[in-house]
């Protein structure tokens, strides 16, 4: 991927996991052989769910090569519906020519073609198709694939808001290389993209593995999307050892870690405790009164009340 100088201006990191992405790589997923310890147990629990929108959409989901940019438009950073909505509003023109793709390698179904038509009929079934997928395959996965991509891109854009877009682009060794003004990968083919300063939106992906994916279309938004990996989590300091008798030791760091105000996800980050369990402490901590929580648009900020500070401290 070639830069210009207003292309690092525009690159970033998406605000949390994006759903048809997740969608079209975890189909891949289930497919695939080869053992994932972090996918395993995922795979087993998904093989029972959803079976009949699996066997849909699998002719639309190879598990290797090529699959239609319309199933993962943009629109989809604002949710499943939205994305949807994407989805069944694709030109009839860019539905015929990526279907036309997929079926070069790939046998389709007899319905591929009323889809490749633009039947509005169609559509639809493809449209509550994805979103049965989403609600019984990816959704008793859903808190775990956002805490997994909250926690990545909290690490890329610290490192971008600290330092810039270069600084942050170099965190990505080994997956990626950074040689300005090139951004290199290992790809299933040769490939050359001018970003011709569109910016690159980076999405961390939880079903993502070993290579990044990028979309064939060149003429859409950049886009690149890569295996989320959570970094190592920071230890809180060890005061906390003298609270964990009272408040048990993971509580403890919960409490320590809060002594500047997180979000939820930033708190499972830095206390290195998942985001349903950082969330359930918070709640115990609030109830007894050491913990005050805000909502914030979609997230929710977790600060220390004075007698918080107060039991942390020692004083008071």
């Amino acid at each position: 991927m070639h830069f210009s100088a207003g292309d690092l201006a525009r690159t970033r990191i998406a605000d949390g996991p994006d759903p048809l992405w997740e969608t079209v790589l975890s189909m891949q997923q289930l497919g695939e052989l080869r053992p994932e310890p972090l996918l395993d147990a995922w795979r087993r629990r998904a093989c029972h769910r959803g079976r009949s929108a699996q066997r849909i959409l699998a002719p639309l989901m190879p598990r290797r090569g090529y699959f239609p940019d319309f199933l993962t438009p943009a629109a989809a950073a604002g949710g499943l519906e939205e994305g949807i909505d994407a989805v069944l509003s694709t030109p009839r023109r860019q539905l015929r020519t990526e279907l036309g793709l997929l079926a070069d390698a790939n046998p389709l179904p007899s319905w591929a073609r009323s889809l490749a038509d633009g039947e509005t009929g169609t559509l639809r079934r493809l449209g509550a198709v994805l979103r049965q997928y989403h609600s019984s395959v990816l959704g008793p996965a859903w808190p775990d694939i956002t805490a997994r991509v909250e926690r990545d891109r909290l690490h890329r854009t610290g490192t971008q808001a600290r330092g810039d877009t270069n600084a942050m682009l170099r965190t990505f060794a080994p997956m990626l290389h950074w040689q300005p003004p090139v951004l290199c990968a290992d790809y299933p083919v040769d490939r050359d993209m001018y970003l011709e300063g569109r910016g690159l939106l980076l999405v961390p992906s939880y079903f993502c593995r070993r290579t990044p994916v990028a979309l064939l279309n060149e003429t859409l938004l950049p886009v690149l999307v890569y295996p989320a990996r959570a970094p190592r989590p920071q230890q809180p300091p060890s005061a906390c050892r003298r609270l964990g008798p009272l408040l048990g030791h993971t509580r403890a760091a919960v409490l320590q870690t809060l002594r500047e105000p997180r979000t939820t996800s930033e708190l499972a980050q830095y206390a290195g405790v998942s985001l349903s369990s950082a969330s359930e402490h918070a709640a115990v901590l609030r109830g007894a009164g050491l913990v005050i929580s805000t909502r914030e648009r979609h997230r929710v900020r977790h600060a220390l009340t004075p007698l918080g500070m107060d039991l942390l401290t020692g004083h008071g």
